[in-house]
């Protein structure tokens, strides 16, 4: 894997690492509001000091432990959607593609037309605006919208795989099609979704942040990175960094998701290796 890889790879390690431990790496509970001292203003109250190292937001709620907190939804929607994703994207890919015939054309023709018709954050905010605004409506709607990406990837690897001569050599010895689908196919069709996985992860990142700024997402007082975006919107002049510390926070991992997908890209394929 090339340099810029290894560093999203870190970057990534550490957003996990605080998300995992952000109870204990927070310095104050990030749905506490606290009232502002005697004397101070509100300028001072969202500056950065030794008590709150990245200031406090309108509700005295300290942003460094709602950014810490934030990673934690971050990090569980890109796993979990991307999981859901490619579990039904590969499922419907390779039946598609290993059969081909009437039900390729179903889904491929009809299935996955219908689903790239719509624009996928559109979509989004309907099923969520529909369902409610939580975490699991929020991961269930990202997963619908998202599994077409696999699925065509995975349809297109099954269809060149399939006509290989070991695929062919067994069905002569009478193989079951899902033991040629899961030992023979997936294996040999599988690199191009790791790649596609990475990169979806930063999808799945950025459309949270995306909702939860829209006020579609985790509903207060859990911490969102999109929600402190929204919520820092009125305080631009005043205390930028508000809105500047968890947009950071979106950048990095969205570029180090990507960083890595074009690093496992480049890994994975012989020829960019060479």
């Amino acid at each position: 894997m090339n340099r810029l890889g290894k560093f999203g790879l870190v970057i990534i390690a550490i957003f996990f690492l605080v998300a995992l431990f952000a109870p204990l790496i927070a310095p104050y509970d990030p749905r506490v509001q606290t009232q502002a001292k005697p004397g101070q203003s509100r300028e001072e109250r969202y500056q950065p000091s030794r008590e709150h190292l990245l200031g406090q937001d309108d509700l005295g709620r300290d942003v460094l432990s709602r950014i810490i907190h934030g990673a934690r939804v971050s990090m569980q929607v890109g796993v979990l959607v991307v999981l859901i994703s490619a579990l039904i994207g590969v499922l419907i890919g390779a039946i598609s593609g290993y059969y081909g015939g009437w039900v390729d054309h179903l889904f491929s023709g009809f299935l996955f037309n219908v689903f790239m018709s719509f624009p996928s954050l559109l979509l989004a905010i309907a099923m969520v605006a529909f369902l409610g605004p939580s975490l699991r409506n929020l991961i269930l709607a990202l997963s619908i919208i998202g599994w077409v990406g696999y699925a065509r990837l995975i349809r297109g690897q099954v269809l060149k795989v399939r006509e290989y001569d070991f695929v062919t050599a067994a069905r002569a010895i009478g193989t079951s099609d899902v033991r040629i689908v899961l030992q023979h196919i997936l294996p040999n069709a599988i690199q191009p979704l790791i790649v596609q996985a990475s990169l979806g992860m930063a999808g799945a990142v950025l459309s949270e942040a995306s909702l939860s700024f829209l006020g579609l997402g985790v509903p207060p007082p859990t911490p969102s990175w999109g929600s402190m975006l929204n919520d820092a919107r009125p305080f631009l002049r005043d205390a930028p960094h508000l809105l500047i510390f968890p947009g950071i926070a979106v950048m990095l991992t969205v570029l180090a998701f990507n960083f890595v997908g074009d690093g496992l890209r480049e890994w994975l394929d012989p020829k960019q290796k060479r």
